[in-house]
């Protein structure tokens, strides 16, 4: 007998869709106007307004034509709204551009800026434009730039619905929206690091699917998750004192804001957030934001491998066509039929031919038991239809333990601890913490 096809889901009805979006508008709009005056309105009374600018700045030409596509971001502000398949959705962008615009206002409100160029008159649409723009911006809403962090979340939107010759144009109309807060003369250029910054965390903390990364948050309760908390959350810490201190000097040391964000989400995971940060699915790929927001905390893991292993194979033989390593380059996937991969914080290399699974779990911490189970269970089943690298960042410890499991689950092991003997005995390093036999089901 034929069965039928599993039904899929209803699509959400667009009219509610509509509605959600319209709702959110009616609060987003008189939220920004009234919390961006209010902040332009502190900043006027103070004596003085300090400014940011590098010396190569005043030779940006002043392009009065530019304004255009610079409101233009007011249009898909509104349509990118309209423009989702359900209401998650539409909450989920909303929440991206409320996060933005508080993170923005509080900035301004407490280290507020000036831009310093006086416009040229202009004459025409130009002119029309700037002078209405004028009538409610002041010069005092710099760093981080609100354009630039709305830009690359609406961007971000477009770019997953949008396909060839439509998504190039749309590449280059939102190149054009950025360098127009320059052209204009609205913003300075730090303003554009730190606003793009402040999009993609905006983008991480909304992400387009999946749960969002401090759902479920519980404070751990685990000693050693705790210890290494701490550890993160003083780098990110130490990192700030930098920005604080450097930027009295250089105002290059406001990059010092992104490895300190990247260390602050990182100290999140372990005190109780797990492995969701990291925005890693069960293909290996990571969220653009996730890549961007987290890449000075990925550059240290790749120079921490690189220091841990560079005089070690890369992989060893386990048993039956199951290799255990450290996390490996295309080149070495590619050697294997399938690739086991536990490491939440790296993503899969470009373009593997082989296949690749992930189970994503913090380094340094012992896994859920049910992860690993799955993970013991993944290797044996793929073990089957090739050879079988299980990896983690150094091949010590996560995947030593998911192999550990096969062991003794298959019976190729008797014991946790002769497994761990085996292990050791392939002149690998392995960290393992002593752990009860598995129970057969």
């Amino acid at each position: 007998m034929v069965s039928s096809p599993a039904p899929t889901a209803r699509a959400e009805p667009y009219g509610r869709v509509v509605v959600r979006a319209a709702l959110w508008l009616a609060f987003l709009a008189p939220f920004f106007y009234l919390s961006y005056g209010f902040a332009n309105w502190l900043a006027s009374r103070r004596d003085e307004v300090g400014s940011i600018v590098f010396s190569w700045e005043h030779g940006i030409p002043f392009v009065a034509w530019t304004i255009v596509p610079y409101w233009s971001i007011n249009l898909f502000y509104g349509l990118s709204l309209l423009l989702n398949n359900d209401r998650q959705g539409v909450d989920r962008l909303a929440g991206r551009y409320l996060t933005a615009q508080i993170v923005a206002v509080a900035c301004f409100i407490l280290f507020p800026l000036t831009a310093t160029f006086v416009r040229p008159a202009t004459t025409g649409l130009p002119g029309f434009l700037f002078a209405v723009l004028g009538g409610f911006d002041k010069p005092f809403n710099q760093a981080p730039s609100l354009h630039i962090a709305l830009l690359v979340i609406i961007w971000d939107h477009w770019r997953h619905r949008l396909g060839g010759l439509l998504l190039a144009l749309w590449h280059g109309w939102c190149f054009l929206i950025g360098a127009s807060v320059l052209t204009t003369w609205q913003h300075h250029f730090i303003d554009i690091p730190t606003g793009a910054l402040l999009g993609f965390f905006a983008l991480w903390l909304f992400p387009r699917s999946g749960a969002l990364p401090f759902s479920g948050f519980r404070l751990t309760s685990d000693v050693q998750a705790r210890r290494l908390a701490r550890f993160y959350a003083l780098g990110a810490v130490l990192a700030l004192a930098g920005v604080a201190l450097g930027a009295f000097v250089c105002a290059v040391a406001l990059f010092l804001l992104w490895p300190a964000l990247a260390l602050a989400i990182v100290a999140l995971a372990y005190a109780g957030a797990g492995e969701k940060v990291f925005q890693k699915s069960v293909d290996g790929s990571i969220t653009l934001a996730s890549r961007v927001l987290l890449l000075p905390y990925r550059l240290g893991a790749r120079a921490n491998i690189w220091a841990w292993t560079r005089n070690l194979a890369p992989q060893v033989a386990i048993a039956d066509g199951v290799f255990l390593g450290r996390f490996p380059t295309t080149r070495e996937a590619n050697g294997f039929g399938t690739v086991i991969d536990l490491a939440a914080e790296l993503e899969r290399p470009a373009a593997p031919d082989c296949r690749w699974i992930s189970f994503p779990m913090i380094d340094l911490l012992p896994p859920p038991v049910s992860v690993q189970q799955q993970a013991a269970g993944a290797l044996e089943s793929a073990r089957r239809d090739g050879t079988v690298l299980v990896c983690c960042a150094l091949g010590f410890q996560r995947s030593a333990g998911v192999v550990a499991e096969w062991l003794v689950v298959t019976g190729r092991a008797k014991t946790s601890t002769l497994a761990r003997e085996m292990l050791a005995a392939l002149g690998r390093p392995v960290h393992l913490a002593e752990a009860t036999d598995p129970v057969a089901s």
